[in-house]
């Protein structure tokens, strides 16, 4: 968890960078205490004194293996925030899932004013959201909204990035998202047996009787979810077990033609003088 820093230019909020706060945190909740507040006021303040105008624009935390929404305590937090400074948004980033995909799992977020009531429209981006976060996730969803997000890297960043990339790109070659998020996968299928077995038991009940009424409509958008979580997970797995495919084509097959290739050649003849 921490801070953003940043500016705006007309609609759009620009972030700059961004520094964690000393906080105490779980899976489920993070607690700031005094020691953080005052952190981040001699934090901002030596900012201003090194001569960076950069206010802070925001807060982040991280959801790990549960996706990037609001729960009812974020969504108290970023309204409190917005009541006392604008403008201000709450970023959720998934590293679990990021790891998974192989891409960033990120939301940016705002809240809407207190008693507003937004139009009922569809969600614009799907996501996988754990059983026993379903509750949480349907009774706060309607209070905030989602924004845009663009990125940009400075020159700077780019000679970072180029020796971070240097430094660490063995272990990025040699990593195997199969083996390195066995246990997030194998929560993410139970979650989903759990997921069937409840629309099954809905499905059972919803039939009782010869002349029982026909299947809702909540019901089969309930199974075509959990169609969509499989696919997404499969999806995945395909793209994990792809990469250990092409890993092991472009290294081991070249080690094992060459191997290949000194057998057949055989020791070379001795020729006397």
């Amino acid at each position: 968890m921490g801070l953003m820093q940043g500016k705006t230019d007309g609609d759009a909020i620009i972030v700059m960078d961004a520094f964690a706060l000393p906080v105490e945190g779980t899976e489920t909740r993070v607690n700031a205490q005094a020691d953080a507040y005052e952190y981040m006021v001699d934090y901002s303040q030596t900012n201003k004194q090194a001569g960076r105008l950069e206010n802070v624009v925001g807060w982040y935390h991280s959801h790990p293996g549960y996706g990037c929404w609001l729960s009812g305590i974020d969504v108290s937090t970023q309204m409190l925030n917005q009541q006392f400074q604008e403008p201000f948004l709450g970023v959720v980033i998934d590293p679990t899932r990021t790891v998974s995909a192989g891409k960033v799992e990120i939301g940016a977020f705002r809240t809407y004013p207190e008693g507003y009531k937004p139009p009922d429209d569809p969600i614009s981006e799907y996501q996988t959201i754990p059983l026993n976060k379903i509750e949480d996730f349907g009774v706060h969803c309607k209070q905030y909204y989602a924004l845009d997000i663009t990125y940009f890297k400075s020159s700077l960043d780019c000679h970072l990035l180029d020796l971070l990339w240097n430094k660490y790109w063995v272990n990025t070659l040699s990593s195997s998202p199969l083996l390195g998020n066995g246990d997030y996968v194998a929560g993410q299928i139970s979650d989903l047996a759990e997921k069937l077995e409840q629309a099954e038991n809905q499905l059972a009940h919803s039939r009782i009787g010869p002349l029982g009424p026909p299947r809702k409509k909540e019901e089969e958008s309930q199974l075509a979810k959990i169609t969509r979580d499989s696919a997404k997970i499969t999806v995945e797995q395909v793209h994990g077990l792809m990469s250990q495919v092409i890993k092991d084509i472009l290294f081991n097959s070249v080690r094992q033609s060459n191997r290949s290739r000194n057998e057949q050649s055989g020791p070379e003849p001795m020729v006397e003088a």
